[in-house]
């Protein structure tokens, strides 16, 4: 009998498994085990510091950031007094795995299938990988961390099955040396229609290797051709790609996270991957962390709604931020007219500081207002067409 078993054993599930298990609650995690997520793999220095990431973990640091407009139009925005981390998912998620299992958590690889419920007995039923076979772990609580397609939360949680959702492919390729068009401390992003009619593409350094892909929303987008055409432009054509690998990133946080009875969303089932720039795994471990906080609760005081602390508590720090990302997002990436301006607009100093502060440390940054109110006004202008695009 486990107080909580945790269904998806990626950032947000491994982080929830061990915060419980050093609080002292028998925890199980349930994974898959064998899958990659298609990820860019970009994480703040928050994250590093807040989670307590090792050195090991990092396989690059990178110092610049390179917005490409449709035009070809290229804008390279230092990062000052920082940098963005770099992981492998491969072996960043084992990582937090073992860890959660190293703070007393017990692992189970296998499939969830469903939740069964007789009278006050509570069991998670999955597929065992080794045997095949059905196989229950009893448990008083459950958190649910499989993802944007979450297979708990289209059973348990009102609108679990209407996540919008845009679906990102990428290859990860042996990384070559310097070149022109690559640089193993630069993070290339791409605003162009002809890569991504409504999301964007990206080269992401690895160390030895590299993420080159692009997410969409859209039906009919064919991912590989434009991938393909994304490494040809970036000159890595001719790398050989180690894996490929695809996947759905949820869009906005769900409006409930929970039943109201014995189950709690995190991550990637809960929704919570920023806006525009489609940032999860800072956000994914916060998620875990506050689902739990919502069931230690919940276990302590025997009150099922207790379990909505999981959402106010990342709401009530991170809602503005995902609200001026969505806001960017709806204005900026609906045509290739719109996209020349927003990087056009990223030639700005006080947007480039202010963007990456806050991105380093997960908050809007209000030490200096002036800043602000200059943005605000350069991007009325810019979204009403009264200033023309920068041209460089």
């Amino acid at each position: 009998m486990f107080d909580v078993v945790v269904v998806g054993g990626g950032p947000s599930g491994a982080t929830a498994a061990e915060e419980l298990a050093r609080s002292g609650h028998s925890v199980a995690l349930l994974d898959r085990d064998g899958r990659i997520k298609p990820c860019g793999g970009a994480i703040p220095p928050r994250l590093v510091s807040d989670f307590r990431i090792p050195d090991s973990q990092i396989v690059a640091r990178i110092n610049t950031a390179r917005m490409i407009s449709p035009t070809q139009r290229r804008v390279d925005i230092p990062i000052e007094n920082g940098y963005v981390g770099m992981v492998d998912r491969e072996f960043f998620d084992e990582y937090l795995r073992a860890r959660a299992a190293d703070a007393g958590a017990a692992r189970f690889t296998g499939t969830f299938l469903r939740i069964d419920r007789h009278g006050i007995e509570t069991k998670v039923i999955y597929r065992d990988k080794a045997s095949g076979e059905e196989r229950a772990l009893r448990t008083a609580l459950i958190i649910g961390a499989d993802g944007a397609r979450s297979n708990v939360a289209k059973a348990e949680v009102p609108g679990g099955d209407r996540i919008p959702f845009v679906i990102a492919y990428h290859e990860i390729i042996e990384a070559p040396e310097r070149t022109d068009t690559y640089d193993p401390a630069r993070c290339d992003v791409i605003y162009d229609g002809a890569i991504s009619p409504d999301f964007y593409g990206w080269v992401f350094p690895h160390g030895k290797s590299a993420s080159v892909g692009m997410g969409t929303g859209l039906d009919g987008v064919d991912l590989k051709r434009a991938t393909a055409d994304l490494r040809r432009a970036a000159g890595l054509e001719s790398c050989r790609t180690i894996r490929r690998e695809g996947a759905p990133i949820p869009l906005r946080p769900m409006d409930r996270w929970d039943n109201g009875r014995d189950v709690v969303l995190a991550g990637d089932a809960a929704g919570v991957v920023a806006p525009s720039s489609g940032e999860g795994i800072y956000y994914a471990m916060i998620g875990g962390q506050v689902a739990a906080t919502a069931a230690s609760a919940c276990l302590s005081t025997g009150r099922a709604g207790d379990l909505a602390l999981a959402r106010k508590l990342f709401m009530r720090e991170h809602k503005q931020v995902f609200r001026v990302l969505g806001a960017m997002q709806n204005a900026y990436y609906r045509s290739d007219e719109r996209r020349e301006r927003f990087v056009s607009l990223c030639h700005d100093i006080d947007v480039q500081r202010l963007t990456f502060e806050a991105y380093m440390n997960k908050k809007l940054v209000r030490a200096r207002p002036m800043a602000h109110l200059k943005i605000g006004l350069k991007n009325l202008a810019h979204l009403t067409r009264l200033v023309a695009v920068t041209r460089v």
